[in-house]
Order: structure tokens, then sequence, then C-alpha cells
């Protein structure tokens, strides 16, 4: 099983803090499991950004990170501050 998390306004977007998805060998990756999301269509597109920022078990890490069964996946929209 995958624990993601939604922050901000991807939060907002997709009505949704986070889901429980179950374990699929296809998502080999972080970024193979964004592709899985963004397959959903609509609202998922926010997921396309290309400033989207994300973590595994709370390490902040590329779509190229290796995922295993049982991670926590946290996609977030870059913070800005002035």
């Amino acid at each position: 099983m995958i624990r993601l998390q939604y922050f901000a306004r991807y939060r907002e977007a997709l009505g949704s803090d986070g889901e429980q998805l179950d374990w699929q060998d296809g998502f080999a990756t972080l970024g193979a499991l964004r592709d899985h999301l963004l397959a959903r269509g609509g609202a998922w597109a926010v997921l396309a950004e290309r400033n989207l920022m994300c973590a595994r078990n709370q390490e902040l890490c590329g779509l190229d990170e290796p995922l295993e069964d049982g991670d926590e996946v946290a996609f977030f929209p870059t913070v800005t501050g002035g």
C-alpha cells in the first residue's frame, strides 16, 4: 500500500488531503506513480506542473526516486515567500 498526501493548492484542486493506493508493480518510481495519477484526467493534471515537489517517507526527492510497498509519498507545490 502507498499512502499519498496532497498539500496546499494541490489539496484544494483535488478536493482531498490524501489517499491510500494498493501497491502495484508499475509503481517502480515516484514518477510512475504520478503518471498513474495523471491518467485519472481532469483536476489531476495539476500534478503535471513543472515545479512539483515531492517527498518519499518525509525526505525530499525527485520523480526518479524508487518506491516500495508501504511508502508514504507527498506532493506539494514550490513554496515561495517574501
